[in-house]
């Protein structure tokens, strides 16, 4: 059963990997055997979190902003110098904007759907060349993106690109998963609930807000680093081979088997 889920020697590239969910999904990739870029806009961020990923395994930073095409084929580009072919593309990299309804700024819209939709796009296609390199009809390359329960039901706070953006990535998931699959390459999405990351400290740091969204998750508890590594670990191996198109909710339940609770309506970070 161990070989079912091995990706020892694999190579992977998660973006946005210097924190939070990305920063997660890297070490469980690390531990697992993989060798693994992390890239992320700022570079003394990324730099830092491979110099700590780099005591599990064989770790390398890129900092790159895939936000603009040009941003996400300088990524591609580097990870091509670091390796001719690529097992894994983990999507994470995103943002995150909330205002009020009326006020709600056409930034708020331009950034939030350049990072988390048109990042993915580009760099997914710019990769396409390695991913094909590394497919074959055993052991499809895989492309993971990175979603939100936020795409899947109607959120509580004022996060409208947010949500539409997320809601967008999961349907780009299943668009490239038809197109791809000829070529044993395979795009699934991962929609994570409440974890720990700058985008939920607005609430996770509150000790009120914090008891409100676990109130909200029938599990009872916020997501750990496992449990979304382990999922990941999942989608990259030879388990979950078969699997494409699909988008997974990883969230306590909260879209499977609660109504909508009453997490206050508060602002969110601009980021």
């Amino acid at each position: 059963m161990s070989d079912l889920f091995d990706i020892s020697g694999k190579t992977a590239l998660v973006t946005g990997g210097s924190r939070g969910i990305g920063l997660m999904i890297a070490e469980g990739l690390l531990r697992a055997g993989a060798r693994v870029i992390v890239s992320s806009r700022k570079s003394a961020d990324i730099e830092a979190a491979a110099e700590q990923l780099s005591a599990l395994g064989d770790c390398h930073a890129i900092a790159a902003d895939i936000s603009t095409p040009e941003g996400a084929q300088a990524l591609a580009d580097a990870t091509r110098e670091r390796f001719p072919k690529l097992d894994i593309l983990v999507n994470n990299a995103g943002a995150v904007w909330g205002e009020p309804l009326e006020s709600f700024s056409p930034l708020g819209w331009q950034k939030i759907l350049a990072t988390n939709v048109e990042g993915i796009f580009y760099l997914t296609v710019a990769l396409l060349g390695e991913l094909r390199a590394a497919a074959n009809v055993d052991e499809p390359a895989r492309v993971i993106n990175i979603g939100s329960i936020d795409g899947l039901r109607t959120p509580s706070v004022p996060n409208y690109s947010y949500s539409a953006s997320k809601a967008a990535v999961h349907m780009l998931t299943r668009h490239l998963a038809h197109d791809l699959a000829a070529e044993h390459i395979t795009v699934n999405a991962i929609a994570p609930g409440p974890f720990e990351s700058k985008m939920m400290a607005w609430a996770l740091d509150d000790p009120d807000l914090r008891s409100a969204v676990e109130r909200e998750v029938p599990l009872g508890r916020i997501g750990r680093g496992d449990d979304v590594a382990g999922l990941t670990i999942f989608l990259a191996s030879r388990a979950g081979a078969y699997m494409t198109g699909t988008v997974i909710p990883l969230d306590g339940g909260i879209t499977g088997c609660s109504s909508p609770g009453a997490v206050a309506e508060q602002g969110i970070p601009q980021a």
